[in-house]
């Protein structure tokens, strides 16, 4: 059974003059144990995402969906208490601006003792449950790797460096011992090197706590060391989704290869001072939308056939949404490919 699973995750904005589709029958699934990515530029939705599973929508937005379900359970059918108590215990979120996510008016060490379920607070005098709480906000600090902890447990938020802020907002998220963690492109600006700790981080109660990890980023290098699974987004649309190795290997969707090209890291021929590839074109508005495909008017290999929304389709559980998908084994061109019921 899936830990979270989304199918066909449909999000409405109204903005006053129109009713807009900003995600377009949107699927994920993410297991016990597992790294999935989130791929895709700005404005595919990566975000929307996010807020959708956390029920962080204002009152202008609207979903529908087949289901959204946590360990079996209709988060639909829940009542807001329900799914608070999941987001506070079972889910829980790293922030891509860990300055703005911490209250500026609150010392640190307040924030992280108040982030400390009860639960895991002895019954005792309130002096003494105050020291407990001390003592395990102090512990992990250390376990995300901030030793020197008296340096920074009395310092507001825009005292500490923002590698550090990163670190003390993933110790808060890991306060509750979740069984997932959301880190919504939670290493963006950061140099190399803070960067690379973050990932080893995340990846070490990966391997230790069988925590499920959703990364949502643009850091197409930094998903595959990592990840194991990755989901393909374009323009609030589902295009590809399978291993990570499978998809390095032979992309089937266009765009899933339009934004491997992009990175030189995957470019061992690229001669010096080359230019990237890249499509053509911008990803569009929500106001306007092409029909069918909506990569249609940036896709290399458009025809008129894509004017009709592609169904999804399935080889060796690599999913694709694509008229004319490149790189088709031999195997499947002999066979019918499954289509994908959703």
């Amino acid at each position: 059974m899936a830990l979270l699973e989304i199918k066909n995750l449909t999000l409405f904005i109204d903005t006053g003059d129109e009713t807009v589709k900003a995600l377009d029958k949107v699927n994920l699934r993410l297991d016990e144990g597992e790294i999935k990515a989130l791929v895709g530029e700005s404005g595919s939705g990566k975000t929307l995402i996010v807020r959708a599973i956390l029920g962080a929508i204002p009152d202008t937005w609207s979903i529908k969906a087949d289901r959204i379900t946590y360990q079996g359970k209709s988060m639909q059918d829940m009542s807001p208490e329900q799914r608070r108590q999941i987001m506070r215990r079972e889910i829980a979120v790293v922030f891509q601006e860990p300055a703005s996510a911490l209250d500026p008016s609150v010392k640190i060490k307040e924030q992280i003792k108040e982030s400390i379920p009860d639960e895991f607070i002895e019954k005792a005098w309130p002096w003494q449950q105050s020291k407990q709480r001390e003592a395990l906000a102090i512990s992990l600090l250390h376990r995300v790797g901030i030793k020197n902890h008296g340096r920074y447990m009395n310092c507001y938020p825009h005292e500490i460096p923002a590698d550090v802020c990163q670190k003390i907002m993933i110790a808060m998220a890991l306060a509750s011992e979740p069984k997932i963690l959301i880190a919504d492109d939670s290493t963006r600006g950061m140099e190399s090197a803070t960067k690379t700790q973050i990932l080893r981080l995340l990846l070490k109660f990966n391997k230790t706590k069988k925590l499920a990890i959703l990364f949502v980023s643009h850091d197409l290098l930094a998903i595959t060391s990592m990840a194991h699974s990755m989901t393909v987004l374009y323009c609030g649309q589902t295009v590809e989704s399978g291993k990570v190795k499978s998809l390095l290997k032979r992309p089937l969707h266009p765009y899933t290869k339009a934004l491997l090209d992009s990175a030189p890291s995957f470019q061992v021929s690229l001669a010096p001072k080359s230019k990237l590839v890249a499509l053509d074109g911008t990803i569009p508005t929500l106001q306007h939308l092409p029909i069918g495909c909506r990569l249609g008017p940036r896709c290399p290999n458009a025809r008129k056939e894509c004017v009709i929304v592609p169904s999804p389709r399935s080889i060796q559980d690599h999913l694709y949404s694509c008229h004319f998908p490149l790189h088709l084994p031999k195997s499947a061109k002999r066979k019918s490919i499954k289509v994908v019921s959703l």
